[in-house]
């Protein structure tokens, strides 16, 4: 049903921006050989699944109450960084918490980015992406 998802071919660093290989950072999520612990570790995983094409891997991370059905991968569209700003509760004490981001792309070769704050909570014990809020 979800499309297969591109996977990086060579060691470099992982889209989330951390200098470790996709395979042992937000590939080990992905595959779902880890659990991220934290939202900042989720919401990096998130990216780095968008920049690889992982349909399953979101829509596995995405809380059921706001899940699409599928998600749409624009092919003019290239994820190229990820800025990581204020991070609210999110600990193991925490059901809830917060990650506001900005997130560098080129759509069809012209940079843009996407400036967000998202609410996560813990679902299960594990943490799953809620929604977030534009920022402008």
């Amino acid at each position: 049903m979800s499309r297969r998802a591109a996977r990086p071919t060579t060691p470099t660093s992982c889209p989330c921006g951390h200098p470790r290989p996709y395979e042992k950072c937000c590939g080990r999520l992905h595959r779902g050989e880890a659990a991220a612990g934290t939202p900042e570790e989720l919401m990096r995983s998130r990216y780095s699944a968008f920049a690889v094409r992982d349909e399953g891997y979101l829509l596995r991370t995405w809380h059921p109450r706001t899940r699409p059905p599928r998600v749409e991968f624009d092919p003019a569209l290239r994820w190229t960084g990820l800025e990581i700003g204020e991070t609210t509760e999110g600990t193991a004490f925490h059901t809830t918490g917060t990650v506001t981001f900005r997130a560098r792309y080129t759509d069809g070769g012209r940079p843009d980015s996407l400036h967000e704050k998202s609410g996560f909570e813990r679902l299960d014990g594990a943490w799953v992406y809620v929604d977030g809020t534009f920022i402008e």
